[in-house]
């Protein structure tokens, strides 16, 4: 998979693995975090020495935000982005809402397996389909009623954070779209005949779409790349303080070359809730250390490191 291959960048030319680690003092214990990774073996994270059963246990456990270049795809890119931009929110809230999420898809997956058999086989049994539609249905409920929950909650912080970053007061919303408002079963039913014809399953949670609309239209059209830029980091700032609220612990928030994507503006905004008591532990990357030196005119204890040909050298 790509997130697999962009693992192995991270391994030095003509060397055979690379490993990180992390000391937390989290909940006054102090927890040690290591993911190690060697090509064509399964990626390895541990904590305290012990490794997870399942990646998937680690989420949450330190609870973050990332800001990075590449999160305009959040805005522009496809309802699948979306998705996965709140799927992550949401998964390090709940692990039963995780893995819901994980059984689901492997059901569309053996689902569509099915429809394709069908198709090359030149048959249909609806006996062998019902217990993927019974599944899908099940466990598309459960992700539907906590997706709509955390919207409830989630959409009065974006609209906020957006009023804080731009200038102007235009009113921003974010809309969410799903088969499970109505009679999902009914609409399954009635897709079969599409279902069979494109061999792969057109109803249910994977179809969800959230719409983020400035003034009744949708950003990703309409919008200049200042006002997306505002409503991506009003979206990254909310996730920031629903999982406060949820956790009651402030997440890592991890800023990665933004001055080079942000005006201004913005930048002056976002260093003035750093400078405020707002976030907990925040790290910064940045091409140009002079810039960012003169945005740190605070009172908080502030650690530079530089990077150089793979060194870090503490610079304080």
């Amino acid at each position: 998979s790509s997130s697999q291959s962009q693992d192995l960048q991270c391994i030095k030319h003509r060397e055979t693995f690379f490993s990180i680690r992390g000391t937390f003092h989290f909940e006054s214990q102090k927890r040690v975090v290591s993911c190690g990774i060697q090509p064509g073996k399964k990626k390895l994270i541990k904590l305290d020495e012990k490794p997870y059963r399942k990646a998937s246990d680690h989420l949450g456990r330190f609870p973050l935000v990332m800001i990075a270049p590449n999160d305009t795809d959040v805005i522009r890119g496809t309802s699948d982005d979306r998705r996965r931009f709140f799927d992550a929110i949401i998964s390090q809230v709940s692990g039963i809402y995780l893995q819901n999420l994980i059984g689901y898809n492997q059901v569309v997956r053996q689902r569509n397996s099915l429809l394709r058999q069908f198709a090359e086989r030149d048959y249909f049994d609806a006996d062998l389909l019902e217990p993927y539609d019974l599944q899908l249905l099940d466990l598309g409920v459960k992700i539907f009623g906590e997706r709509k929950a955390f919207m409830q909650k989630f959409c009065p912080l974006v609209e906020q954070h957006y009023r804080n970053l731009s200038e102007n007061n235009e009113t921003i919303t974010l809309c969410y779209e799903s088969h499970f408002f109505h009679d999902a079963g009914q609409l399954l039913k009635a897709d079969l005949k599409k279902d069979l014809i494109l061999k792969r399953t057109n109803v249910g949670i994977h179809k969800d779409e959230f719409h983020f609309i400035m003034e009744g239209m949708p950003i990703k059209k309409f919008g200049s790349q200042g006002q997306q830029k505002s409503y991506l980091i009003a979206l990254k700032l909310a996730a920031f303080d629903y999982l406060f609220q949820q956790k009651d612990i402030k997440p890592l928030l991890l800023l990665d070359d933004i001055f080079d994507k942000l005006d201004h503006l913005r930048i002056t905004k976002l260093m003035e809730m750093v400078a405020s008591d707002i976030f907990g532990q925040v790290f910064i990357t940045e091409a140009r250390p002079q810039q960012t030196q003169s945005l740190f005119k605070t009172n908080q204890k502030v650690s530079t490191f530089k990077v150089k040909e793979g060194q870090v050298k503490a610079d304080y």
